[in-house]
Parts: C-alpha cells; sequence; structure tokens
C-alpha cells in the first residue's frame, strides 16, 4: 500500500473563504472588482504598515507594473538576483531592457551586496550609464540584506524593486519584506503563505502612485465618458472573488506564518544528528523569515546529491523540489551579463526544498526527517 502524499507547500484553507465568497454572490460582485478587493487591499496595508497596496492578478504583474511605473524601457538594463525564480527577470524582457544577473552570499542566498556594487561600477564604465532599477529577491522567505542593498543602491540613484513574492511577514531589521524600496511585489500563488487562488500585490509608498499602477493595471483608460488611451495598459487587476479568498486567508495569516517556522524548527531538531545536511537558519537576530519553505544543503562530500535525495523521498511518495537553478545557467539568459562567482552555483547544487506546507502534521515532519536519514545511513 502506498504512503500518503506529502506534499511541498499545498493550500491551507481557513474555513472562512466561503463566507466571503458567499457574500460577493450575494451582492453580485462577481466582476473584476469590487468591494472585497478593496477590503484586502486594505487588510494588506495595515499588516504591512504601508500606504498604499494593490491588488492584481500575480506576482509577476506587480514586478512588470513596478517596472513600469521605474519607467523602464527599451535599452535600458536591469540588474537582478540570478538565483531565483523566472517571474523575477522576465519582465525587464517585457519592457525591451536587459536583466544583468548578480550572485548570492551564502548565508542568505540572496543577492550579494559587493557583487551588486561590483555590477553597478562595471556597467557604467561599459554603457556610460547607471542601471534603470534593481530587483533583490527575498528567496524562500529569507529577507535579503536589504538595508544594504538600498544603501548601495541610493549612492548611485538607482530605485529598487523589492522581490518578496515568497516573504509575505518576513521581516528585516524590524521592517517588514515586501516595503523596502520603491516597491515590494508579493505573490499569493497556491502554494504562498495564503493563497487568493492566484493572484499578488504591488506595495507602494503613497495613495498617488497606487493610483497610477491602477491605471495600468486596468488597461489604462483615461477619464472620458469614452474608451480613451494615451498609453499601452495592462489587464492586471485581481478579480473580486479572489480577493474574497484572500480576505479570509487574512483570517489565518499569522497562525500559517507561526507553523511554517515550526516546521523549520522540527526539521532543524530532527536532523540536528544528520551530520550530512544543515537546516538554513536566520543568519542574525535581524532576520526573520517566514521559512516559506524549508531548504537543506547537503555536504558534497558525502558522496550523494539533492537530485539523489529528492528522487529518495518521492519514492517514498513525498514531494520535494531543487532550488532555483540561477538565472544566469539557463540558455533564455546565456548572453546576460553576470557579475559573481560560483556561490549560486554551488547552492544549486547542494540545496534541496522539502515539505514545508502550513497543513502538514509534526508526524508528516518525523517522517521525512526519517527517510532524510535513512538515505544517508545507505
Amino acid at each position: 500500500m502506498a504512503s500518503e502524499r506529502i506534499m511541498l507547500s499545498r493550500v491551507h484553507l481557513s474555513g472562512t473563504e466561503q463566507k466571503y465568497i458567499d457574500e460577493a454572490f450575494a451582492d453580485d460582485w462577481v466582476v473584476p472588482l469590487g468591494p472585497h478587493v478593496d477590503r484586502f487591499e486594505h487588510r494588506l496595508e495595515n499588516y504591512l504598515d504601508a500606504p498604499a497596496v494593490v491588488a492584481l492578478s500575480a506576482g509577476t504583474a506587480a514586478i512588470h507594473l513596478g517596472l513600469v511605473l521605474l519607467g523602464v524601457s527599451r535599452g535600458d538594463e536591469v540588474i537582478c538576483q540570478s538565483m531565483t525564480f523566472a517571474a523575477s527577470c522576465n519582465p525587464i524582457v517585457y519592457q525591451g531592457a536587459s536583466p544583468v544577473f548578480v550572485d548570492s552570499e551564502p548565508e542568505t542566498m540572496n543577492m550579494d551586496p559587493d557583487m551588486l556594487e561590483r555590477a553597478i561600477v562595471e556597467r557604467y564604465r561599459i554603457t556610460g550609464r547607471y542601471p534603470k532599477a534593481i530587483i533583490p529577491v527575498d528567496l524562500y522567505g529569507m529577507p535579503a540584506r536589504l538595508k544594504e542593498i538600498i544603501e548601495i543602491a541610493d549612492s548611485y540613484g538607482i530605485p529598487v524593486l523589492e522581490d518578496a513574492a515568497e516573504a509575505l511577514g518576513s521581516k528585516f531589521d524590524g521592517q517588514m519584506c515586501g516595503t523596502f524600496g520603491a516597491f515590494g511585489a508579493l505573490s499569493f500563488n497556491g502554494n504562498k503563505i495564503i493563497t487568493t487562488s492566484g493572484g499578488g500585490a504591488l506595495v507602494c509608498h503613497d495613495q498617488s502612485t497606487a493610483g497610477r499602477v491602477k491605471f495600468y493595471a486596468t488597461q489604462a483608460r483615461e477619464d472620458r465618458p469614452y474608451y480613451y488611451h494615451e498609453t499601452i495598459g495592462y489587464n492586471y487587476r485581481l478579480s473580486n472573488i479572489s480577493a474574497a479568498i484572500g480576505c479570509g486567508q487574512m483570517d489565518v495569516l499569522e497562525q500559517r506564518i507561526n507553523r511554517r517556522r515550526e516546521i523549520r524548527d522540527l526539521y532543524d531538531a530532527l536532523l540536528t544528528d544528520c551530520s550530512e545536511v544543515t537546516v538554513q537558519s536566520n543568519p542574525d537576530s535581524r532576520f526573520q523569515s517566514n521559512f516559506w519553505l524549508t531548504t537543506i544543503a547537503i555536504d558534497n562530500r558525502s558522496g550523494k546529491s539533492p537530485e539523489m535525495l529528492r528522487q529518495y523521498l518521492a519514492e517514498d511518495n513525498i514531494e520535494s523540489r531543487r532550488l532555483w537553478r540561477p538565472m544566469h545557467m539557463q540558455p533564455v539568459f546565456a548572453d546576460a551579463p553576470y557579475y559573481g562567482g560560483n556561490v549560486s552555483e554551488r547552492l544549486f547544487d547542494q540545496g534541496l526544498c522539502l515539505p514545508s506546507g502550513s497543513s502538514l502534521r509534526d508526524s508528516d515532519i518525523i517522517r521525512v526527517a526519517e527517510r532524510i536519514k535513512e538515505f544517508f545511513r545507505q
């Protein structure tokens, strides 16, 4: 008999989503916008202590509109963390601009501030222009060294668009991730801390800017009694039904974050006697990851690899996932400039994401940990 399936990060409903959805149907708010969108945005603003949040159809849409508002266009360059999901950098290309990739530093797996400054200086030497924007990522919920990155960016007059898609509820030095820089992007995809089925949001620093984001997200229609367009717009707003799901998810956000952190701590305790494995932790007290996914690094002196472990877990019906393959290693970006050494490549070669969904039981985590230890005993 097959073992019960343990998934990487499945949807975990609160039980109140249906109440909000029923409200939307009762009032005929099944159109793209409605009161639940406003409510969801306000709840996010209050939670993040942010002046303005615009709910959108995806985290990718949030990054794209952030770049639009920053004026990124054809011929520009945008610096992006190499070790990330493709959605962090694809919108750069949507705008006709070119990505410049930067290596990670090992503790957070995020953008190396030293390599960032090296890239800025070198791109100016080569092109005579500074990059138009910088996109650091809070990978797997772990904050980047955001204040160092912001300080470097500010010294060259380059705006930062923080990709906090995986980091809702994470903090750096007491400040919520997603609120650093000019904009912050969030994701509510089905596997995130909370979900709206699909969806995302762009965190803005004032309501005026948020109004411009909403303008571009609703096809850039000018304020006239007929459809009139002076610029290209997009169909990027979150639907009212999806926002209703988000309202239900906000009811349990802190519980979901606390459970993800408990899961990481349990893995750490269970694997402490497995010398071949290191569970990622907060580097110091400034970092408060939500631990959206618990990641481990495998000592390559063991002669075993993350892929071998992934397959071994899969044989017991346990889903795990390799770390993001760095963007400078992707064929589609083979010609993009890259600054750094081999840190992100080494992290990819050594790392694995473990099942981390907040609906998992302690017994599930124990089963995963025992399977990992069994793998290394072979």
